[in-house]
């Protein structure tokens, strides 16, 4: 029993760090280096990612600075950056990649904020199916009645404390995206 309940609470906390990984990817206006993250550069015919090829800074509140350990990378990065999806521009000084970060519309915000309560979403339902496979073995363990009840009872304890930090992650994620 206390092997189930310990992994429960382990892939809970996996879950909700997989969400705040996402969270993170959503932009609020804000320079962030971890919105590169995902960015794969072509490096010597090998897909690289980008923070293991370059030094990414943050001068200012809505710029990120990339500048290159090795200058001759400098095209395939503002490649995979410009082909990356991520809407924003890379300015080639020559040294290194600017990126100047737009500032958000209103209606932008709002789409946004819906895709950060889809991924919370996500995770609520992450959650529920980690409480139903518990539950399930549980109930395959022979053990009383009462045992299996108090162990059922702690996965719900489980989920509600995650649940409760979806939340207020959500929370302070709407709160950010929608301050200008």
């Amino acid at each position: 029993m206390d092997n189930i309940l310990s992994e429960v609470e382990l892939r809970m906390m996996t879950a909700i760090e997989d969400l705040e990984k996402r969270f993170v990817n959503i932009r609020a206006g804000r320079a962030n280096p971890a919105i590169l993250d995902g960015v794969m550069v072509s490096y010597y015919g090998v897909d690289t990612p980008l923070r293991q090829l370059a030094n990414i800074s943050v001068p200012e509140a809505r710029q990120l600075w990339i500048k290159p350990y090795d200058r001759s990378c400098l095209a395939n990065i503002e490649k995979a950056i410009y082909e990356s999806n991520l809407g924003l521009t890379p300015n080639n000084n020559g040294e290194a990649i600017i990126l100047n970060i737009p500032s958000l519309t209103e209606e932008t915000r709002r789409e946004y904020v819906k895709q950060v309560r889809a991924m919370a979403e996500e995770c609520r339902i992450a959650l529920r199916n980690i409480r139903q496979d518990a539950n399930n073995s549980i109930k395959k363990l022979e053990l009383p009645e009462d045992d299996i009840k108090s162990g059922m009872e702690e996965v719900q304890e489980f989920i509600d404390k995650y649940n409760k930090i979806v939340d207020e992650k959500l929370k302070v994620k709407e709160t950010e995206l929608m301050s200008v």
